[in-house]
């Protein structure tokens, strides 16, 4: 089994745990969305070591069903890894590229299929590079929605990691107009490196304070080894809560 330096390979779970959601081909019109979060974290794993993070999502979903879409966050753990491993990079950047096709199958039930590439600019000395491309396929009806995503290469600087995945549960169920519950499981698994594998568990509220703001929070927590996802003295997959306040215009 082969790994990264410690740091590097916490790093690259880090990164997987990246949060750039999917578009909703619903409307032939441009969305854009600012958001700040009291930290960074995808899949469970912090992307900040538990900063704030400021956030940028630009979609544009055509009536017919396909869509596009970038997202732009900071982020902190390839600084925090190469500082580890003994050499220096800019990159604090993630950036995202995305697009799919999304489509009703049956009535009230939809398909969403796509493709994904996480883009962290400036990464420079680290190898594997932490650069990454995933597809993916997911089902919703209702309040309810799974997805599936398959990494095509080396998974978030993770050395031979290439057939990777990520299964998960999502629930956004409305209790009021306004007010919405949100839930995910979801467990990711890193190819031929078992001891990076983990659950992710999520709940959290949402609320539509109209004009475009949206407010919300969550609590998050993962099963992932403390050992392997411990960095400069920070558990990045131990239980957290997470705030966030955004616009969409």
């Amino acid at each position: 089994m082969r790994y990264l330096p410690k740091a590097l390979v916490i790093a690259g779970i880090t990164a997987a745990a990246f949060s750039a959601p999917v578009a909703q081909a619903e409307e032939a019109r441009p969305s854009v969305k600012l958001s700040v979060y009291s930290e960074y974290e995808y899949r469970g794993i912090s992307q900040t070591s538990e900063k704030p993070a400021g956030q940028l999502n630009v979609d544009w979903a055509h009536s017919s069903g396909f869509y596009l879409g970038t997202f732009v966050s900071n982020i902190k753990w390839l600084k925090d890894a190469a500082e580890v491993g003994g050499f220096s990079t800019s990159a604090n950047i993630e950036w995202d590229i995305f697009g799919g096709y999304k489509f009703e199958v049956v009535k009230d039930v939809t398909l969403d299929v796509g493709y994904l590439r996480y883009e962290y600019p400036s990464s420079g000395a680290f190898n594997p590079k932490p650069n990454t491309d995933e597809v993916y396929a997911g089902v919703s009806y209702g309040p309810v929605s799974v997805k599936y995503s398959y990494s095509t290469g080396d998974t978030f600087g993770v050395a031979n990691s290439k057939g990777s995945d990520f299964i998960e549960a999502n629930l956004a169920y409305p209790l009021t107009e306004k007010l919405v519950l949100t839930g995910h499981v979801g467990h990711q698994k890193y190819k031929n490196n078992k001891p990076l594998d983990y659950t992710v568990y999520k709940l959290g509220l949402a609320y539509d304070l109209g004009g475009g703001w949206n407010v919300g929070g969550y609590l998050k927590d993962t099963d992932a080894d403390s050992a392997l996802y411990t960095y400069k003295g920070k558990d990045w997959g131990k239980s957290r809560a997470v705030g966030f306040v955004s616009y969409t215009f």
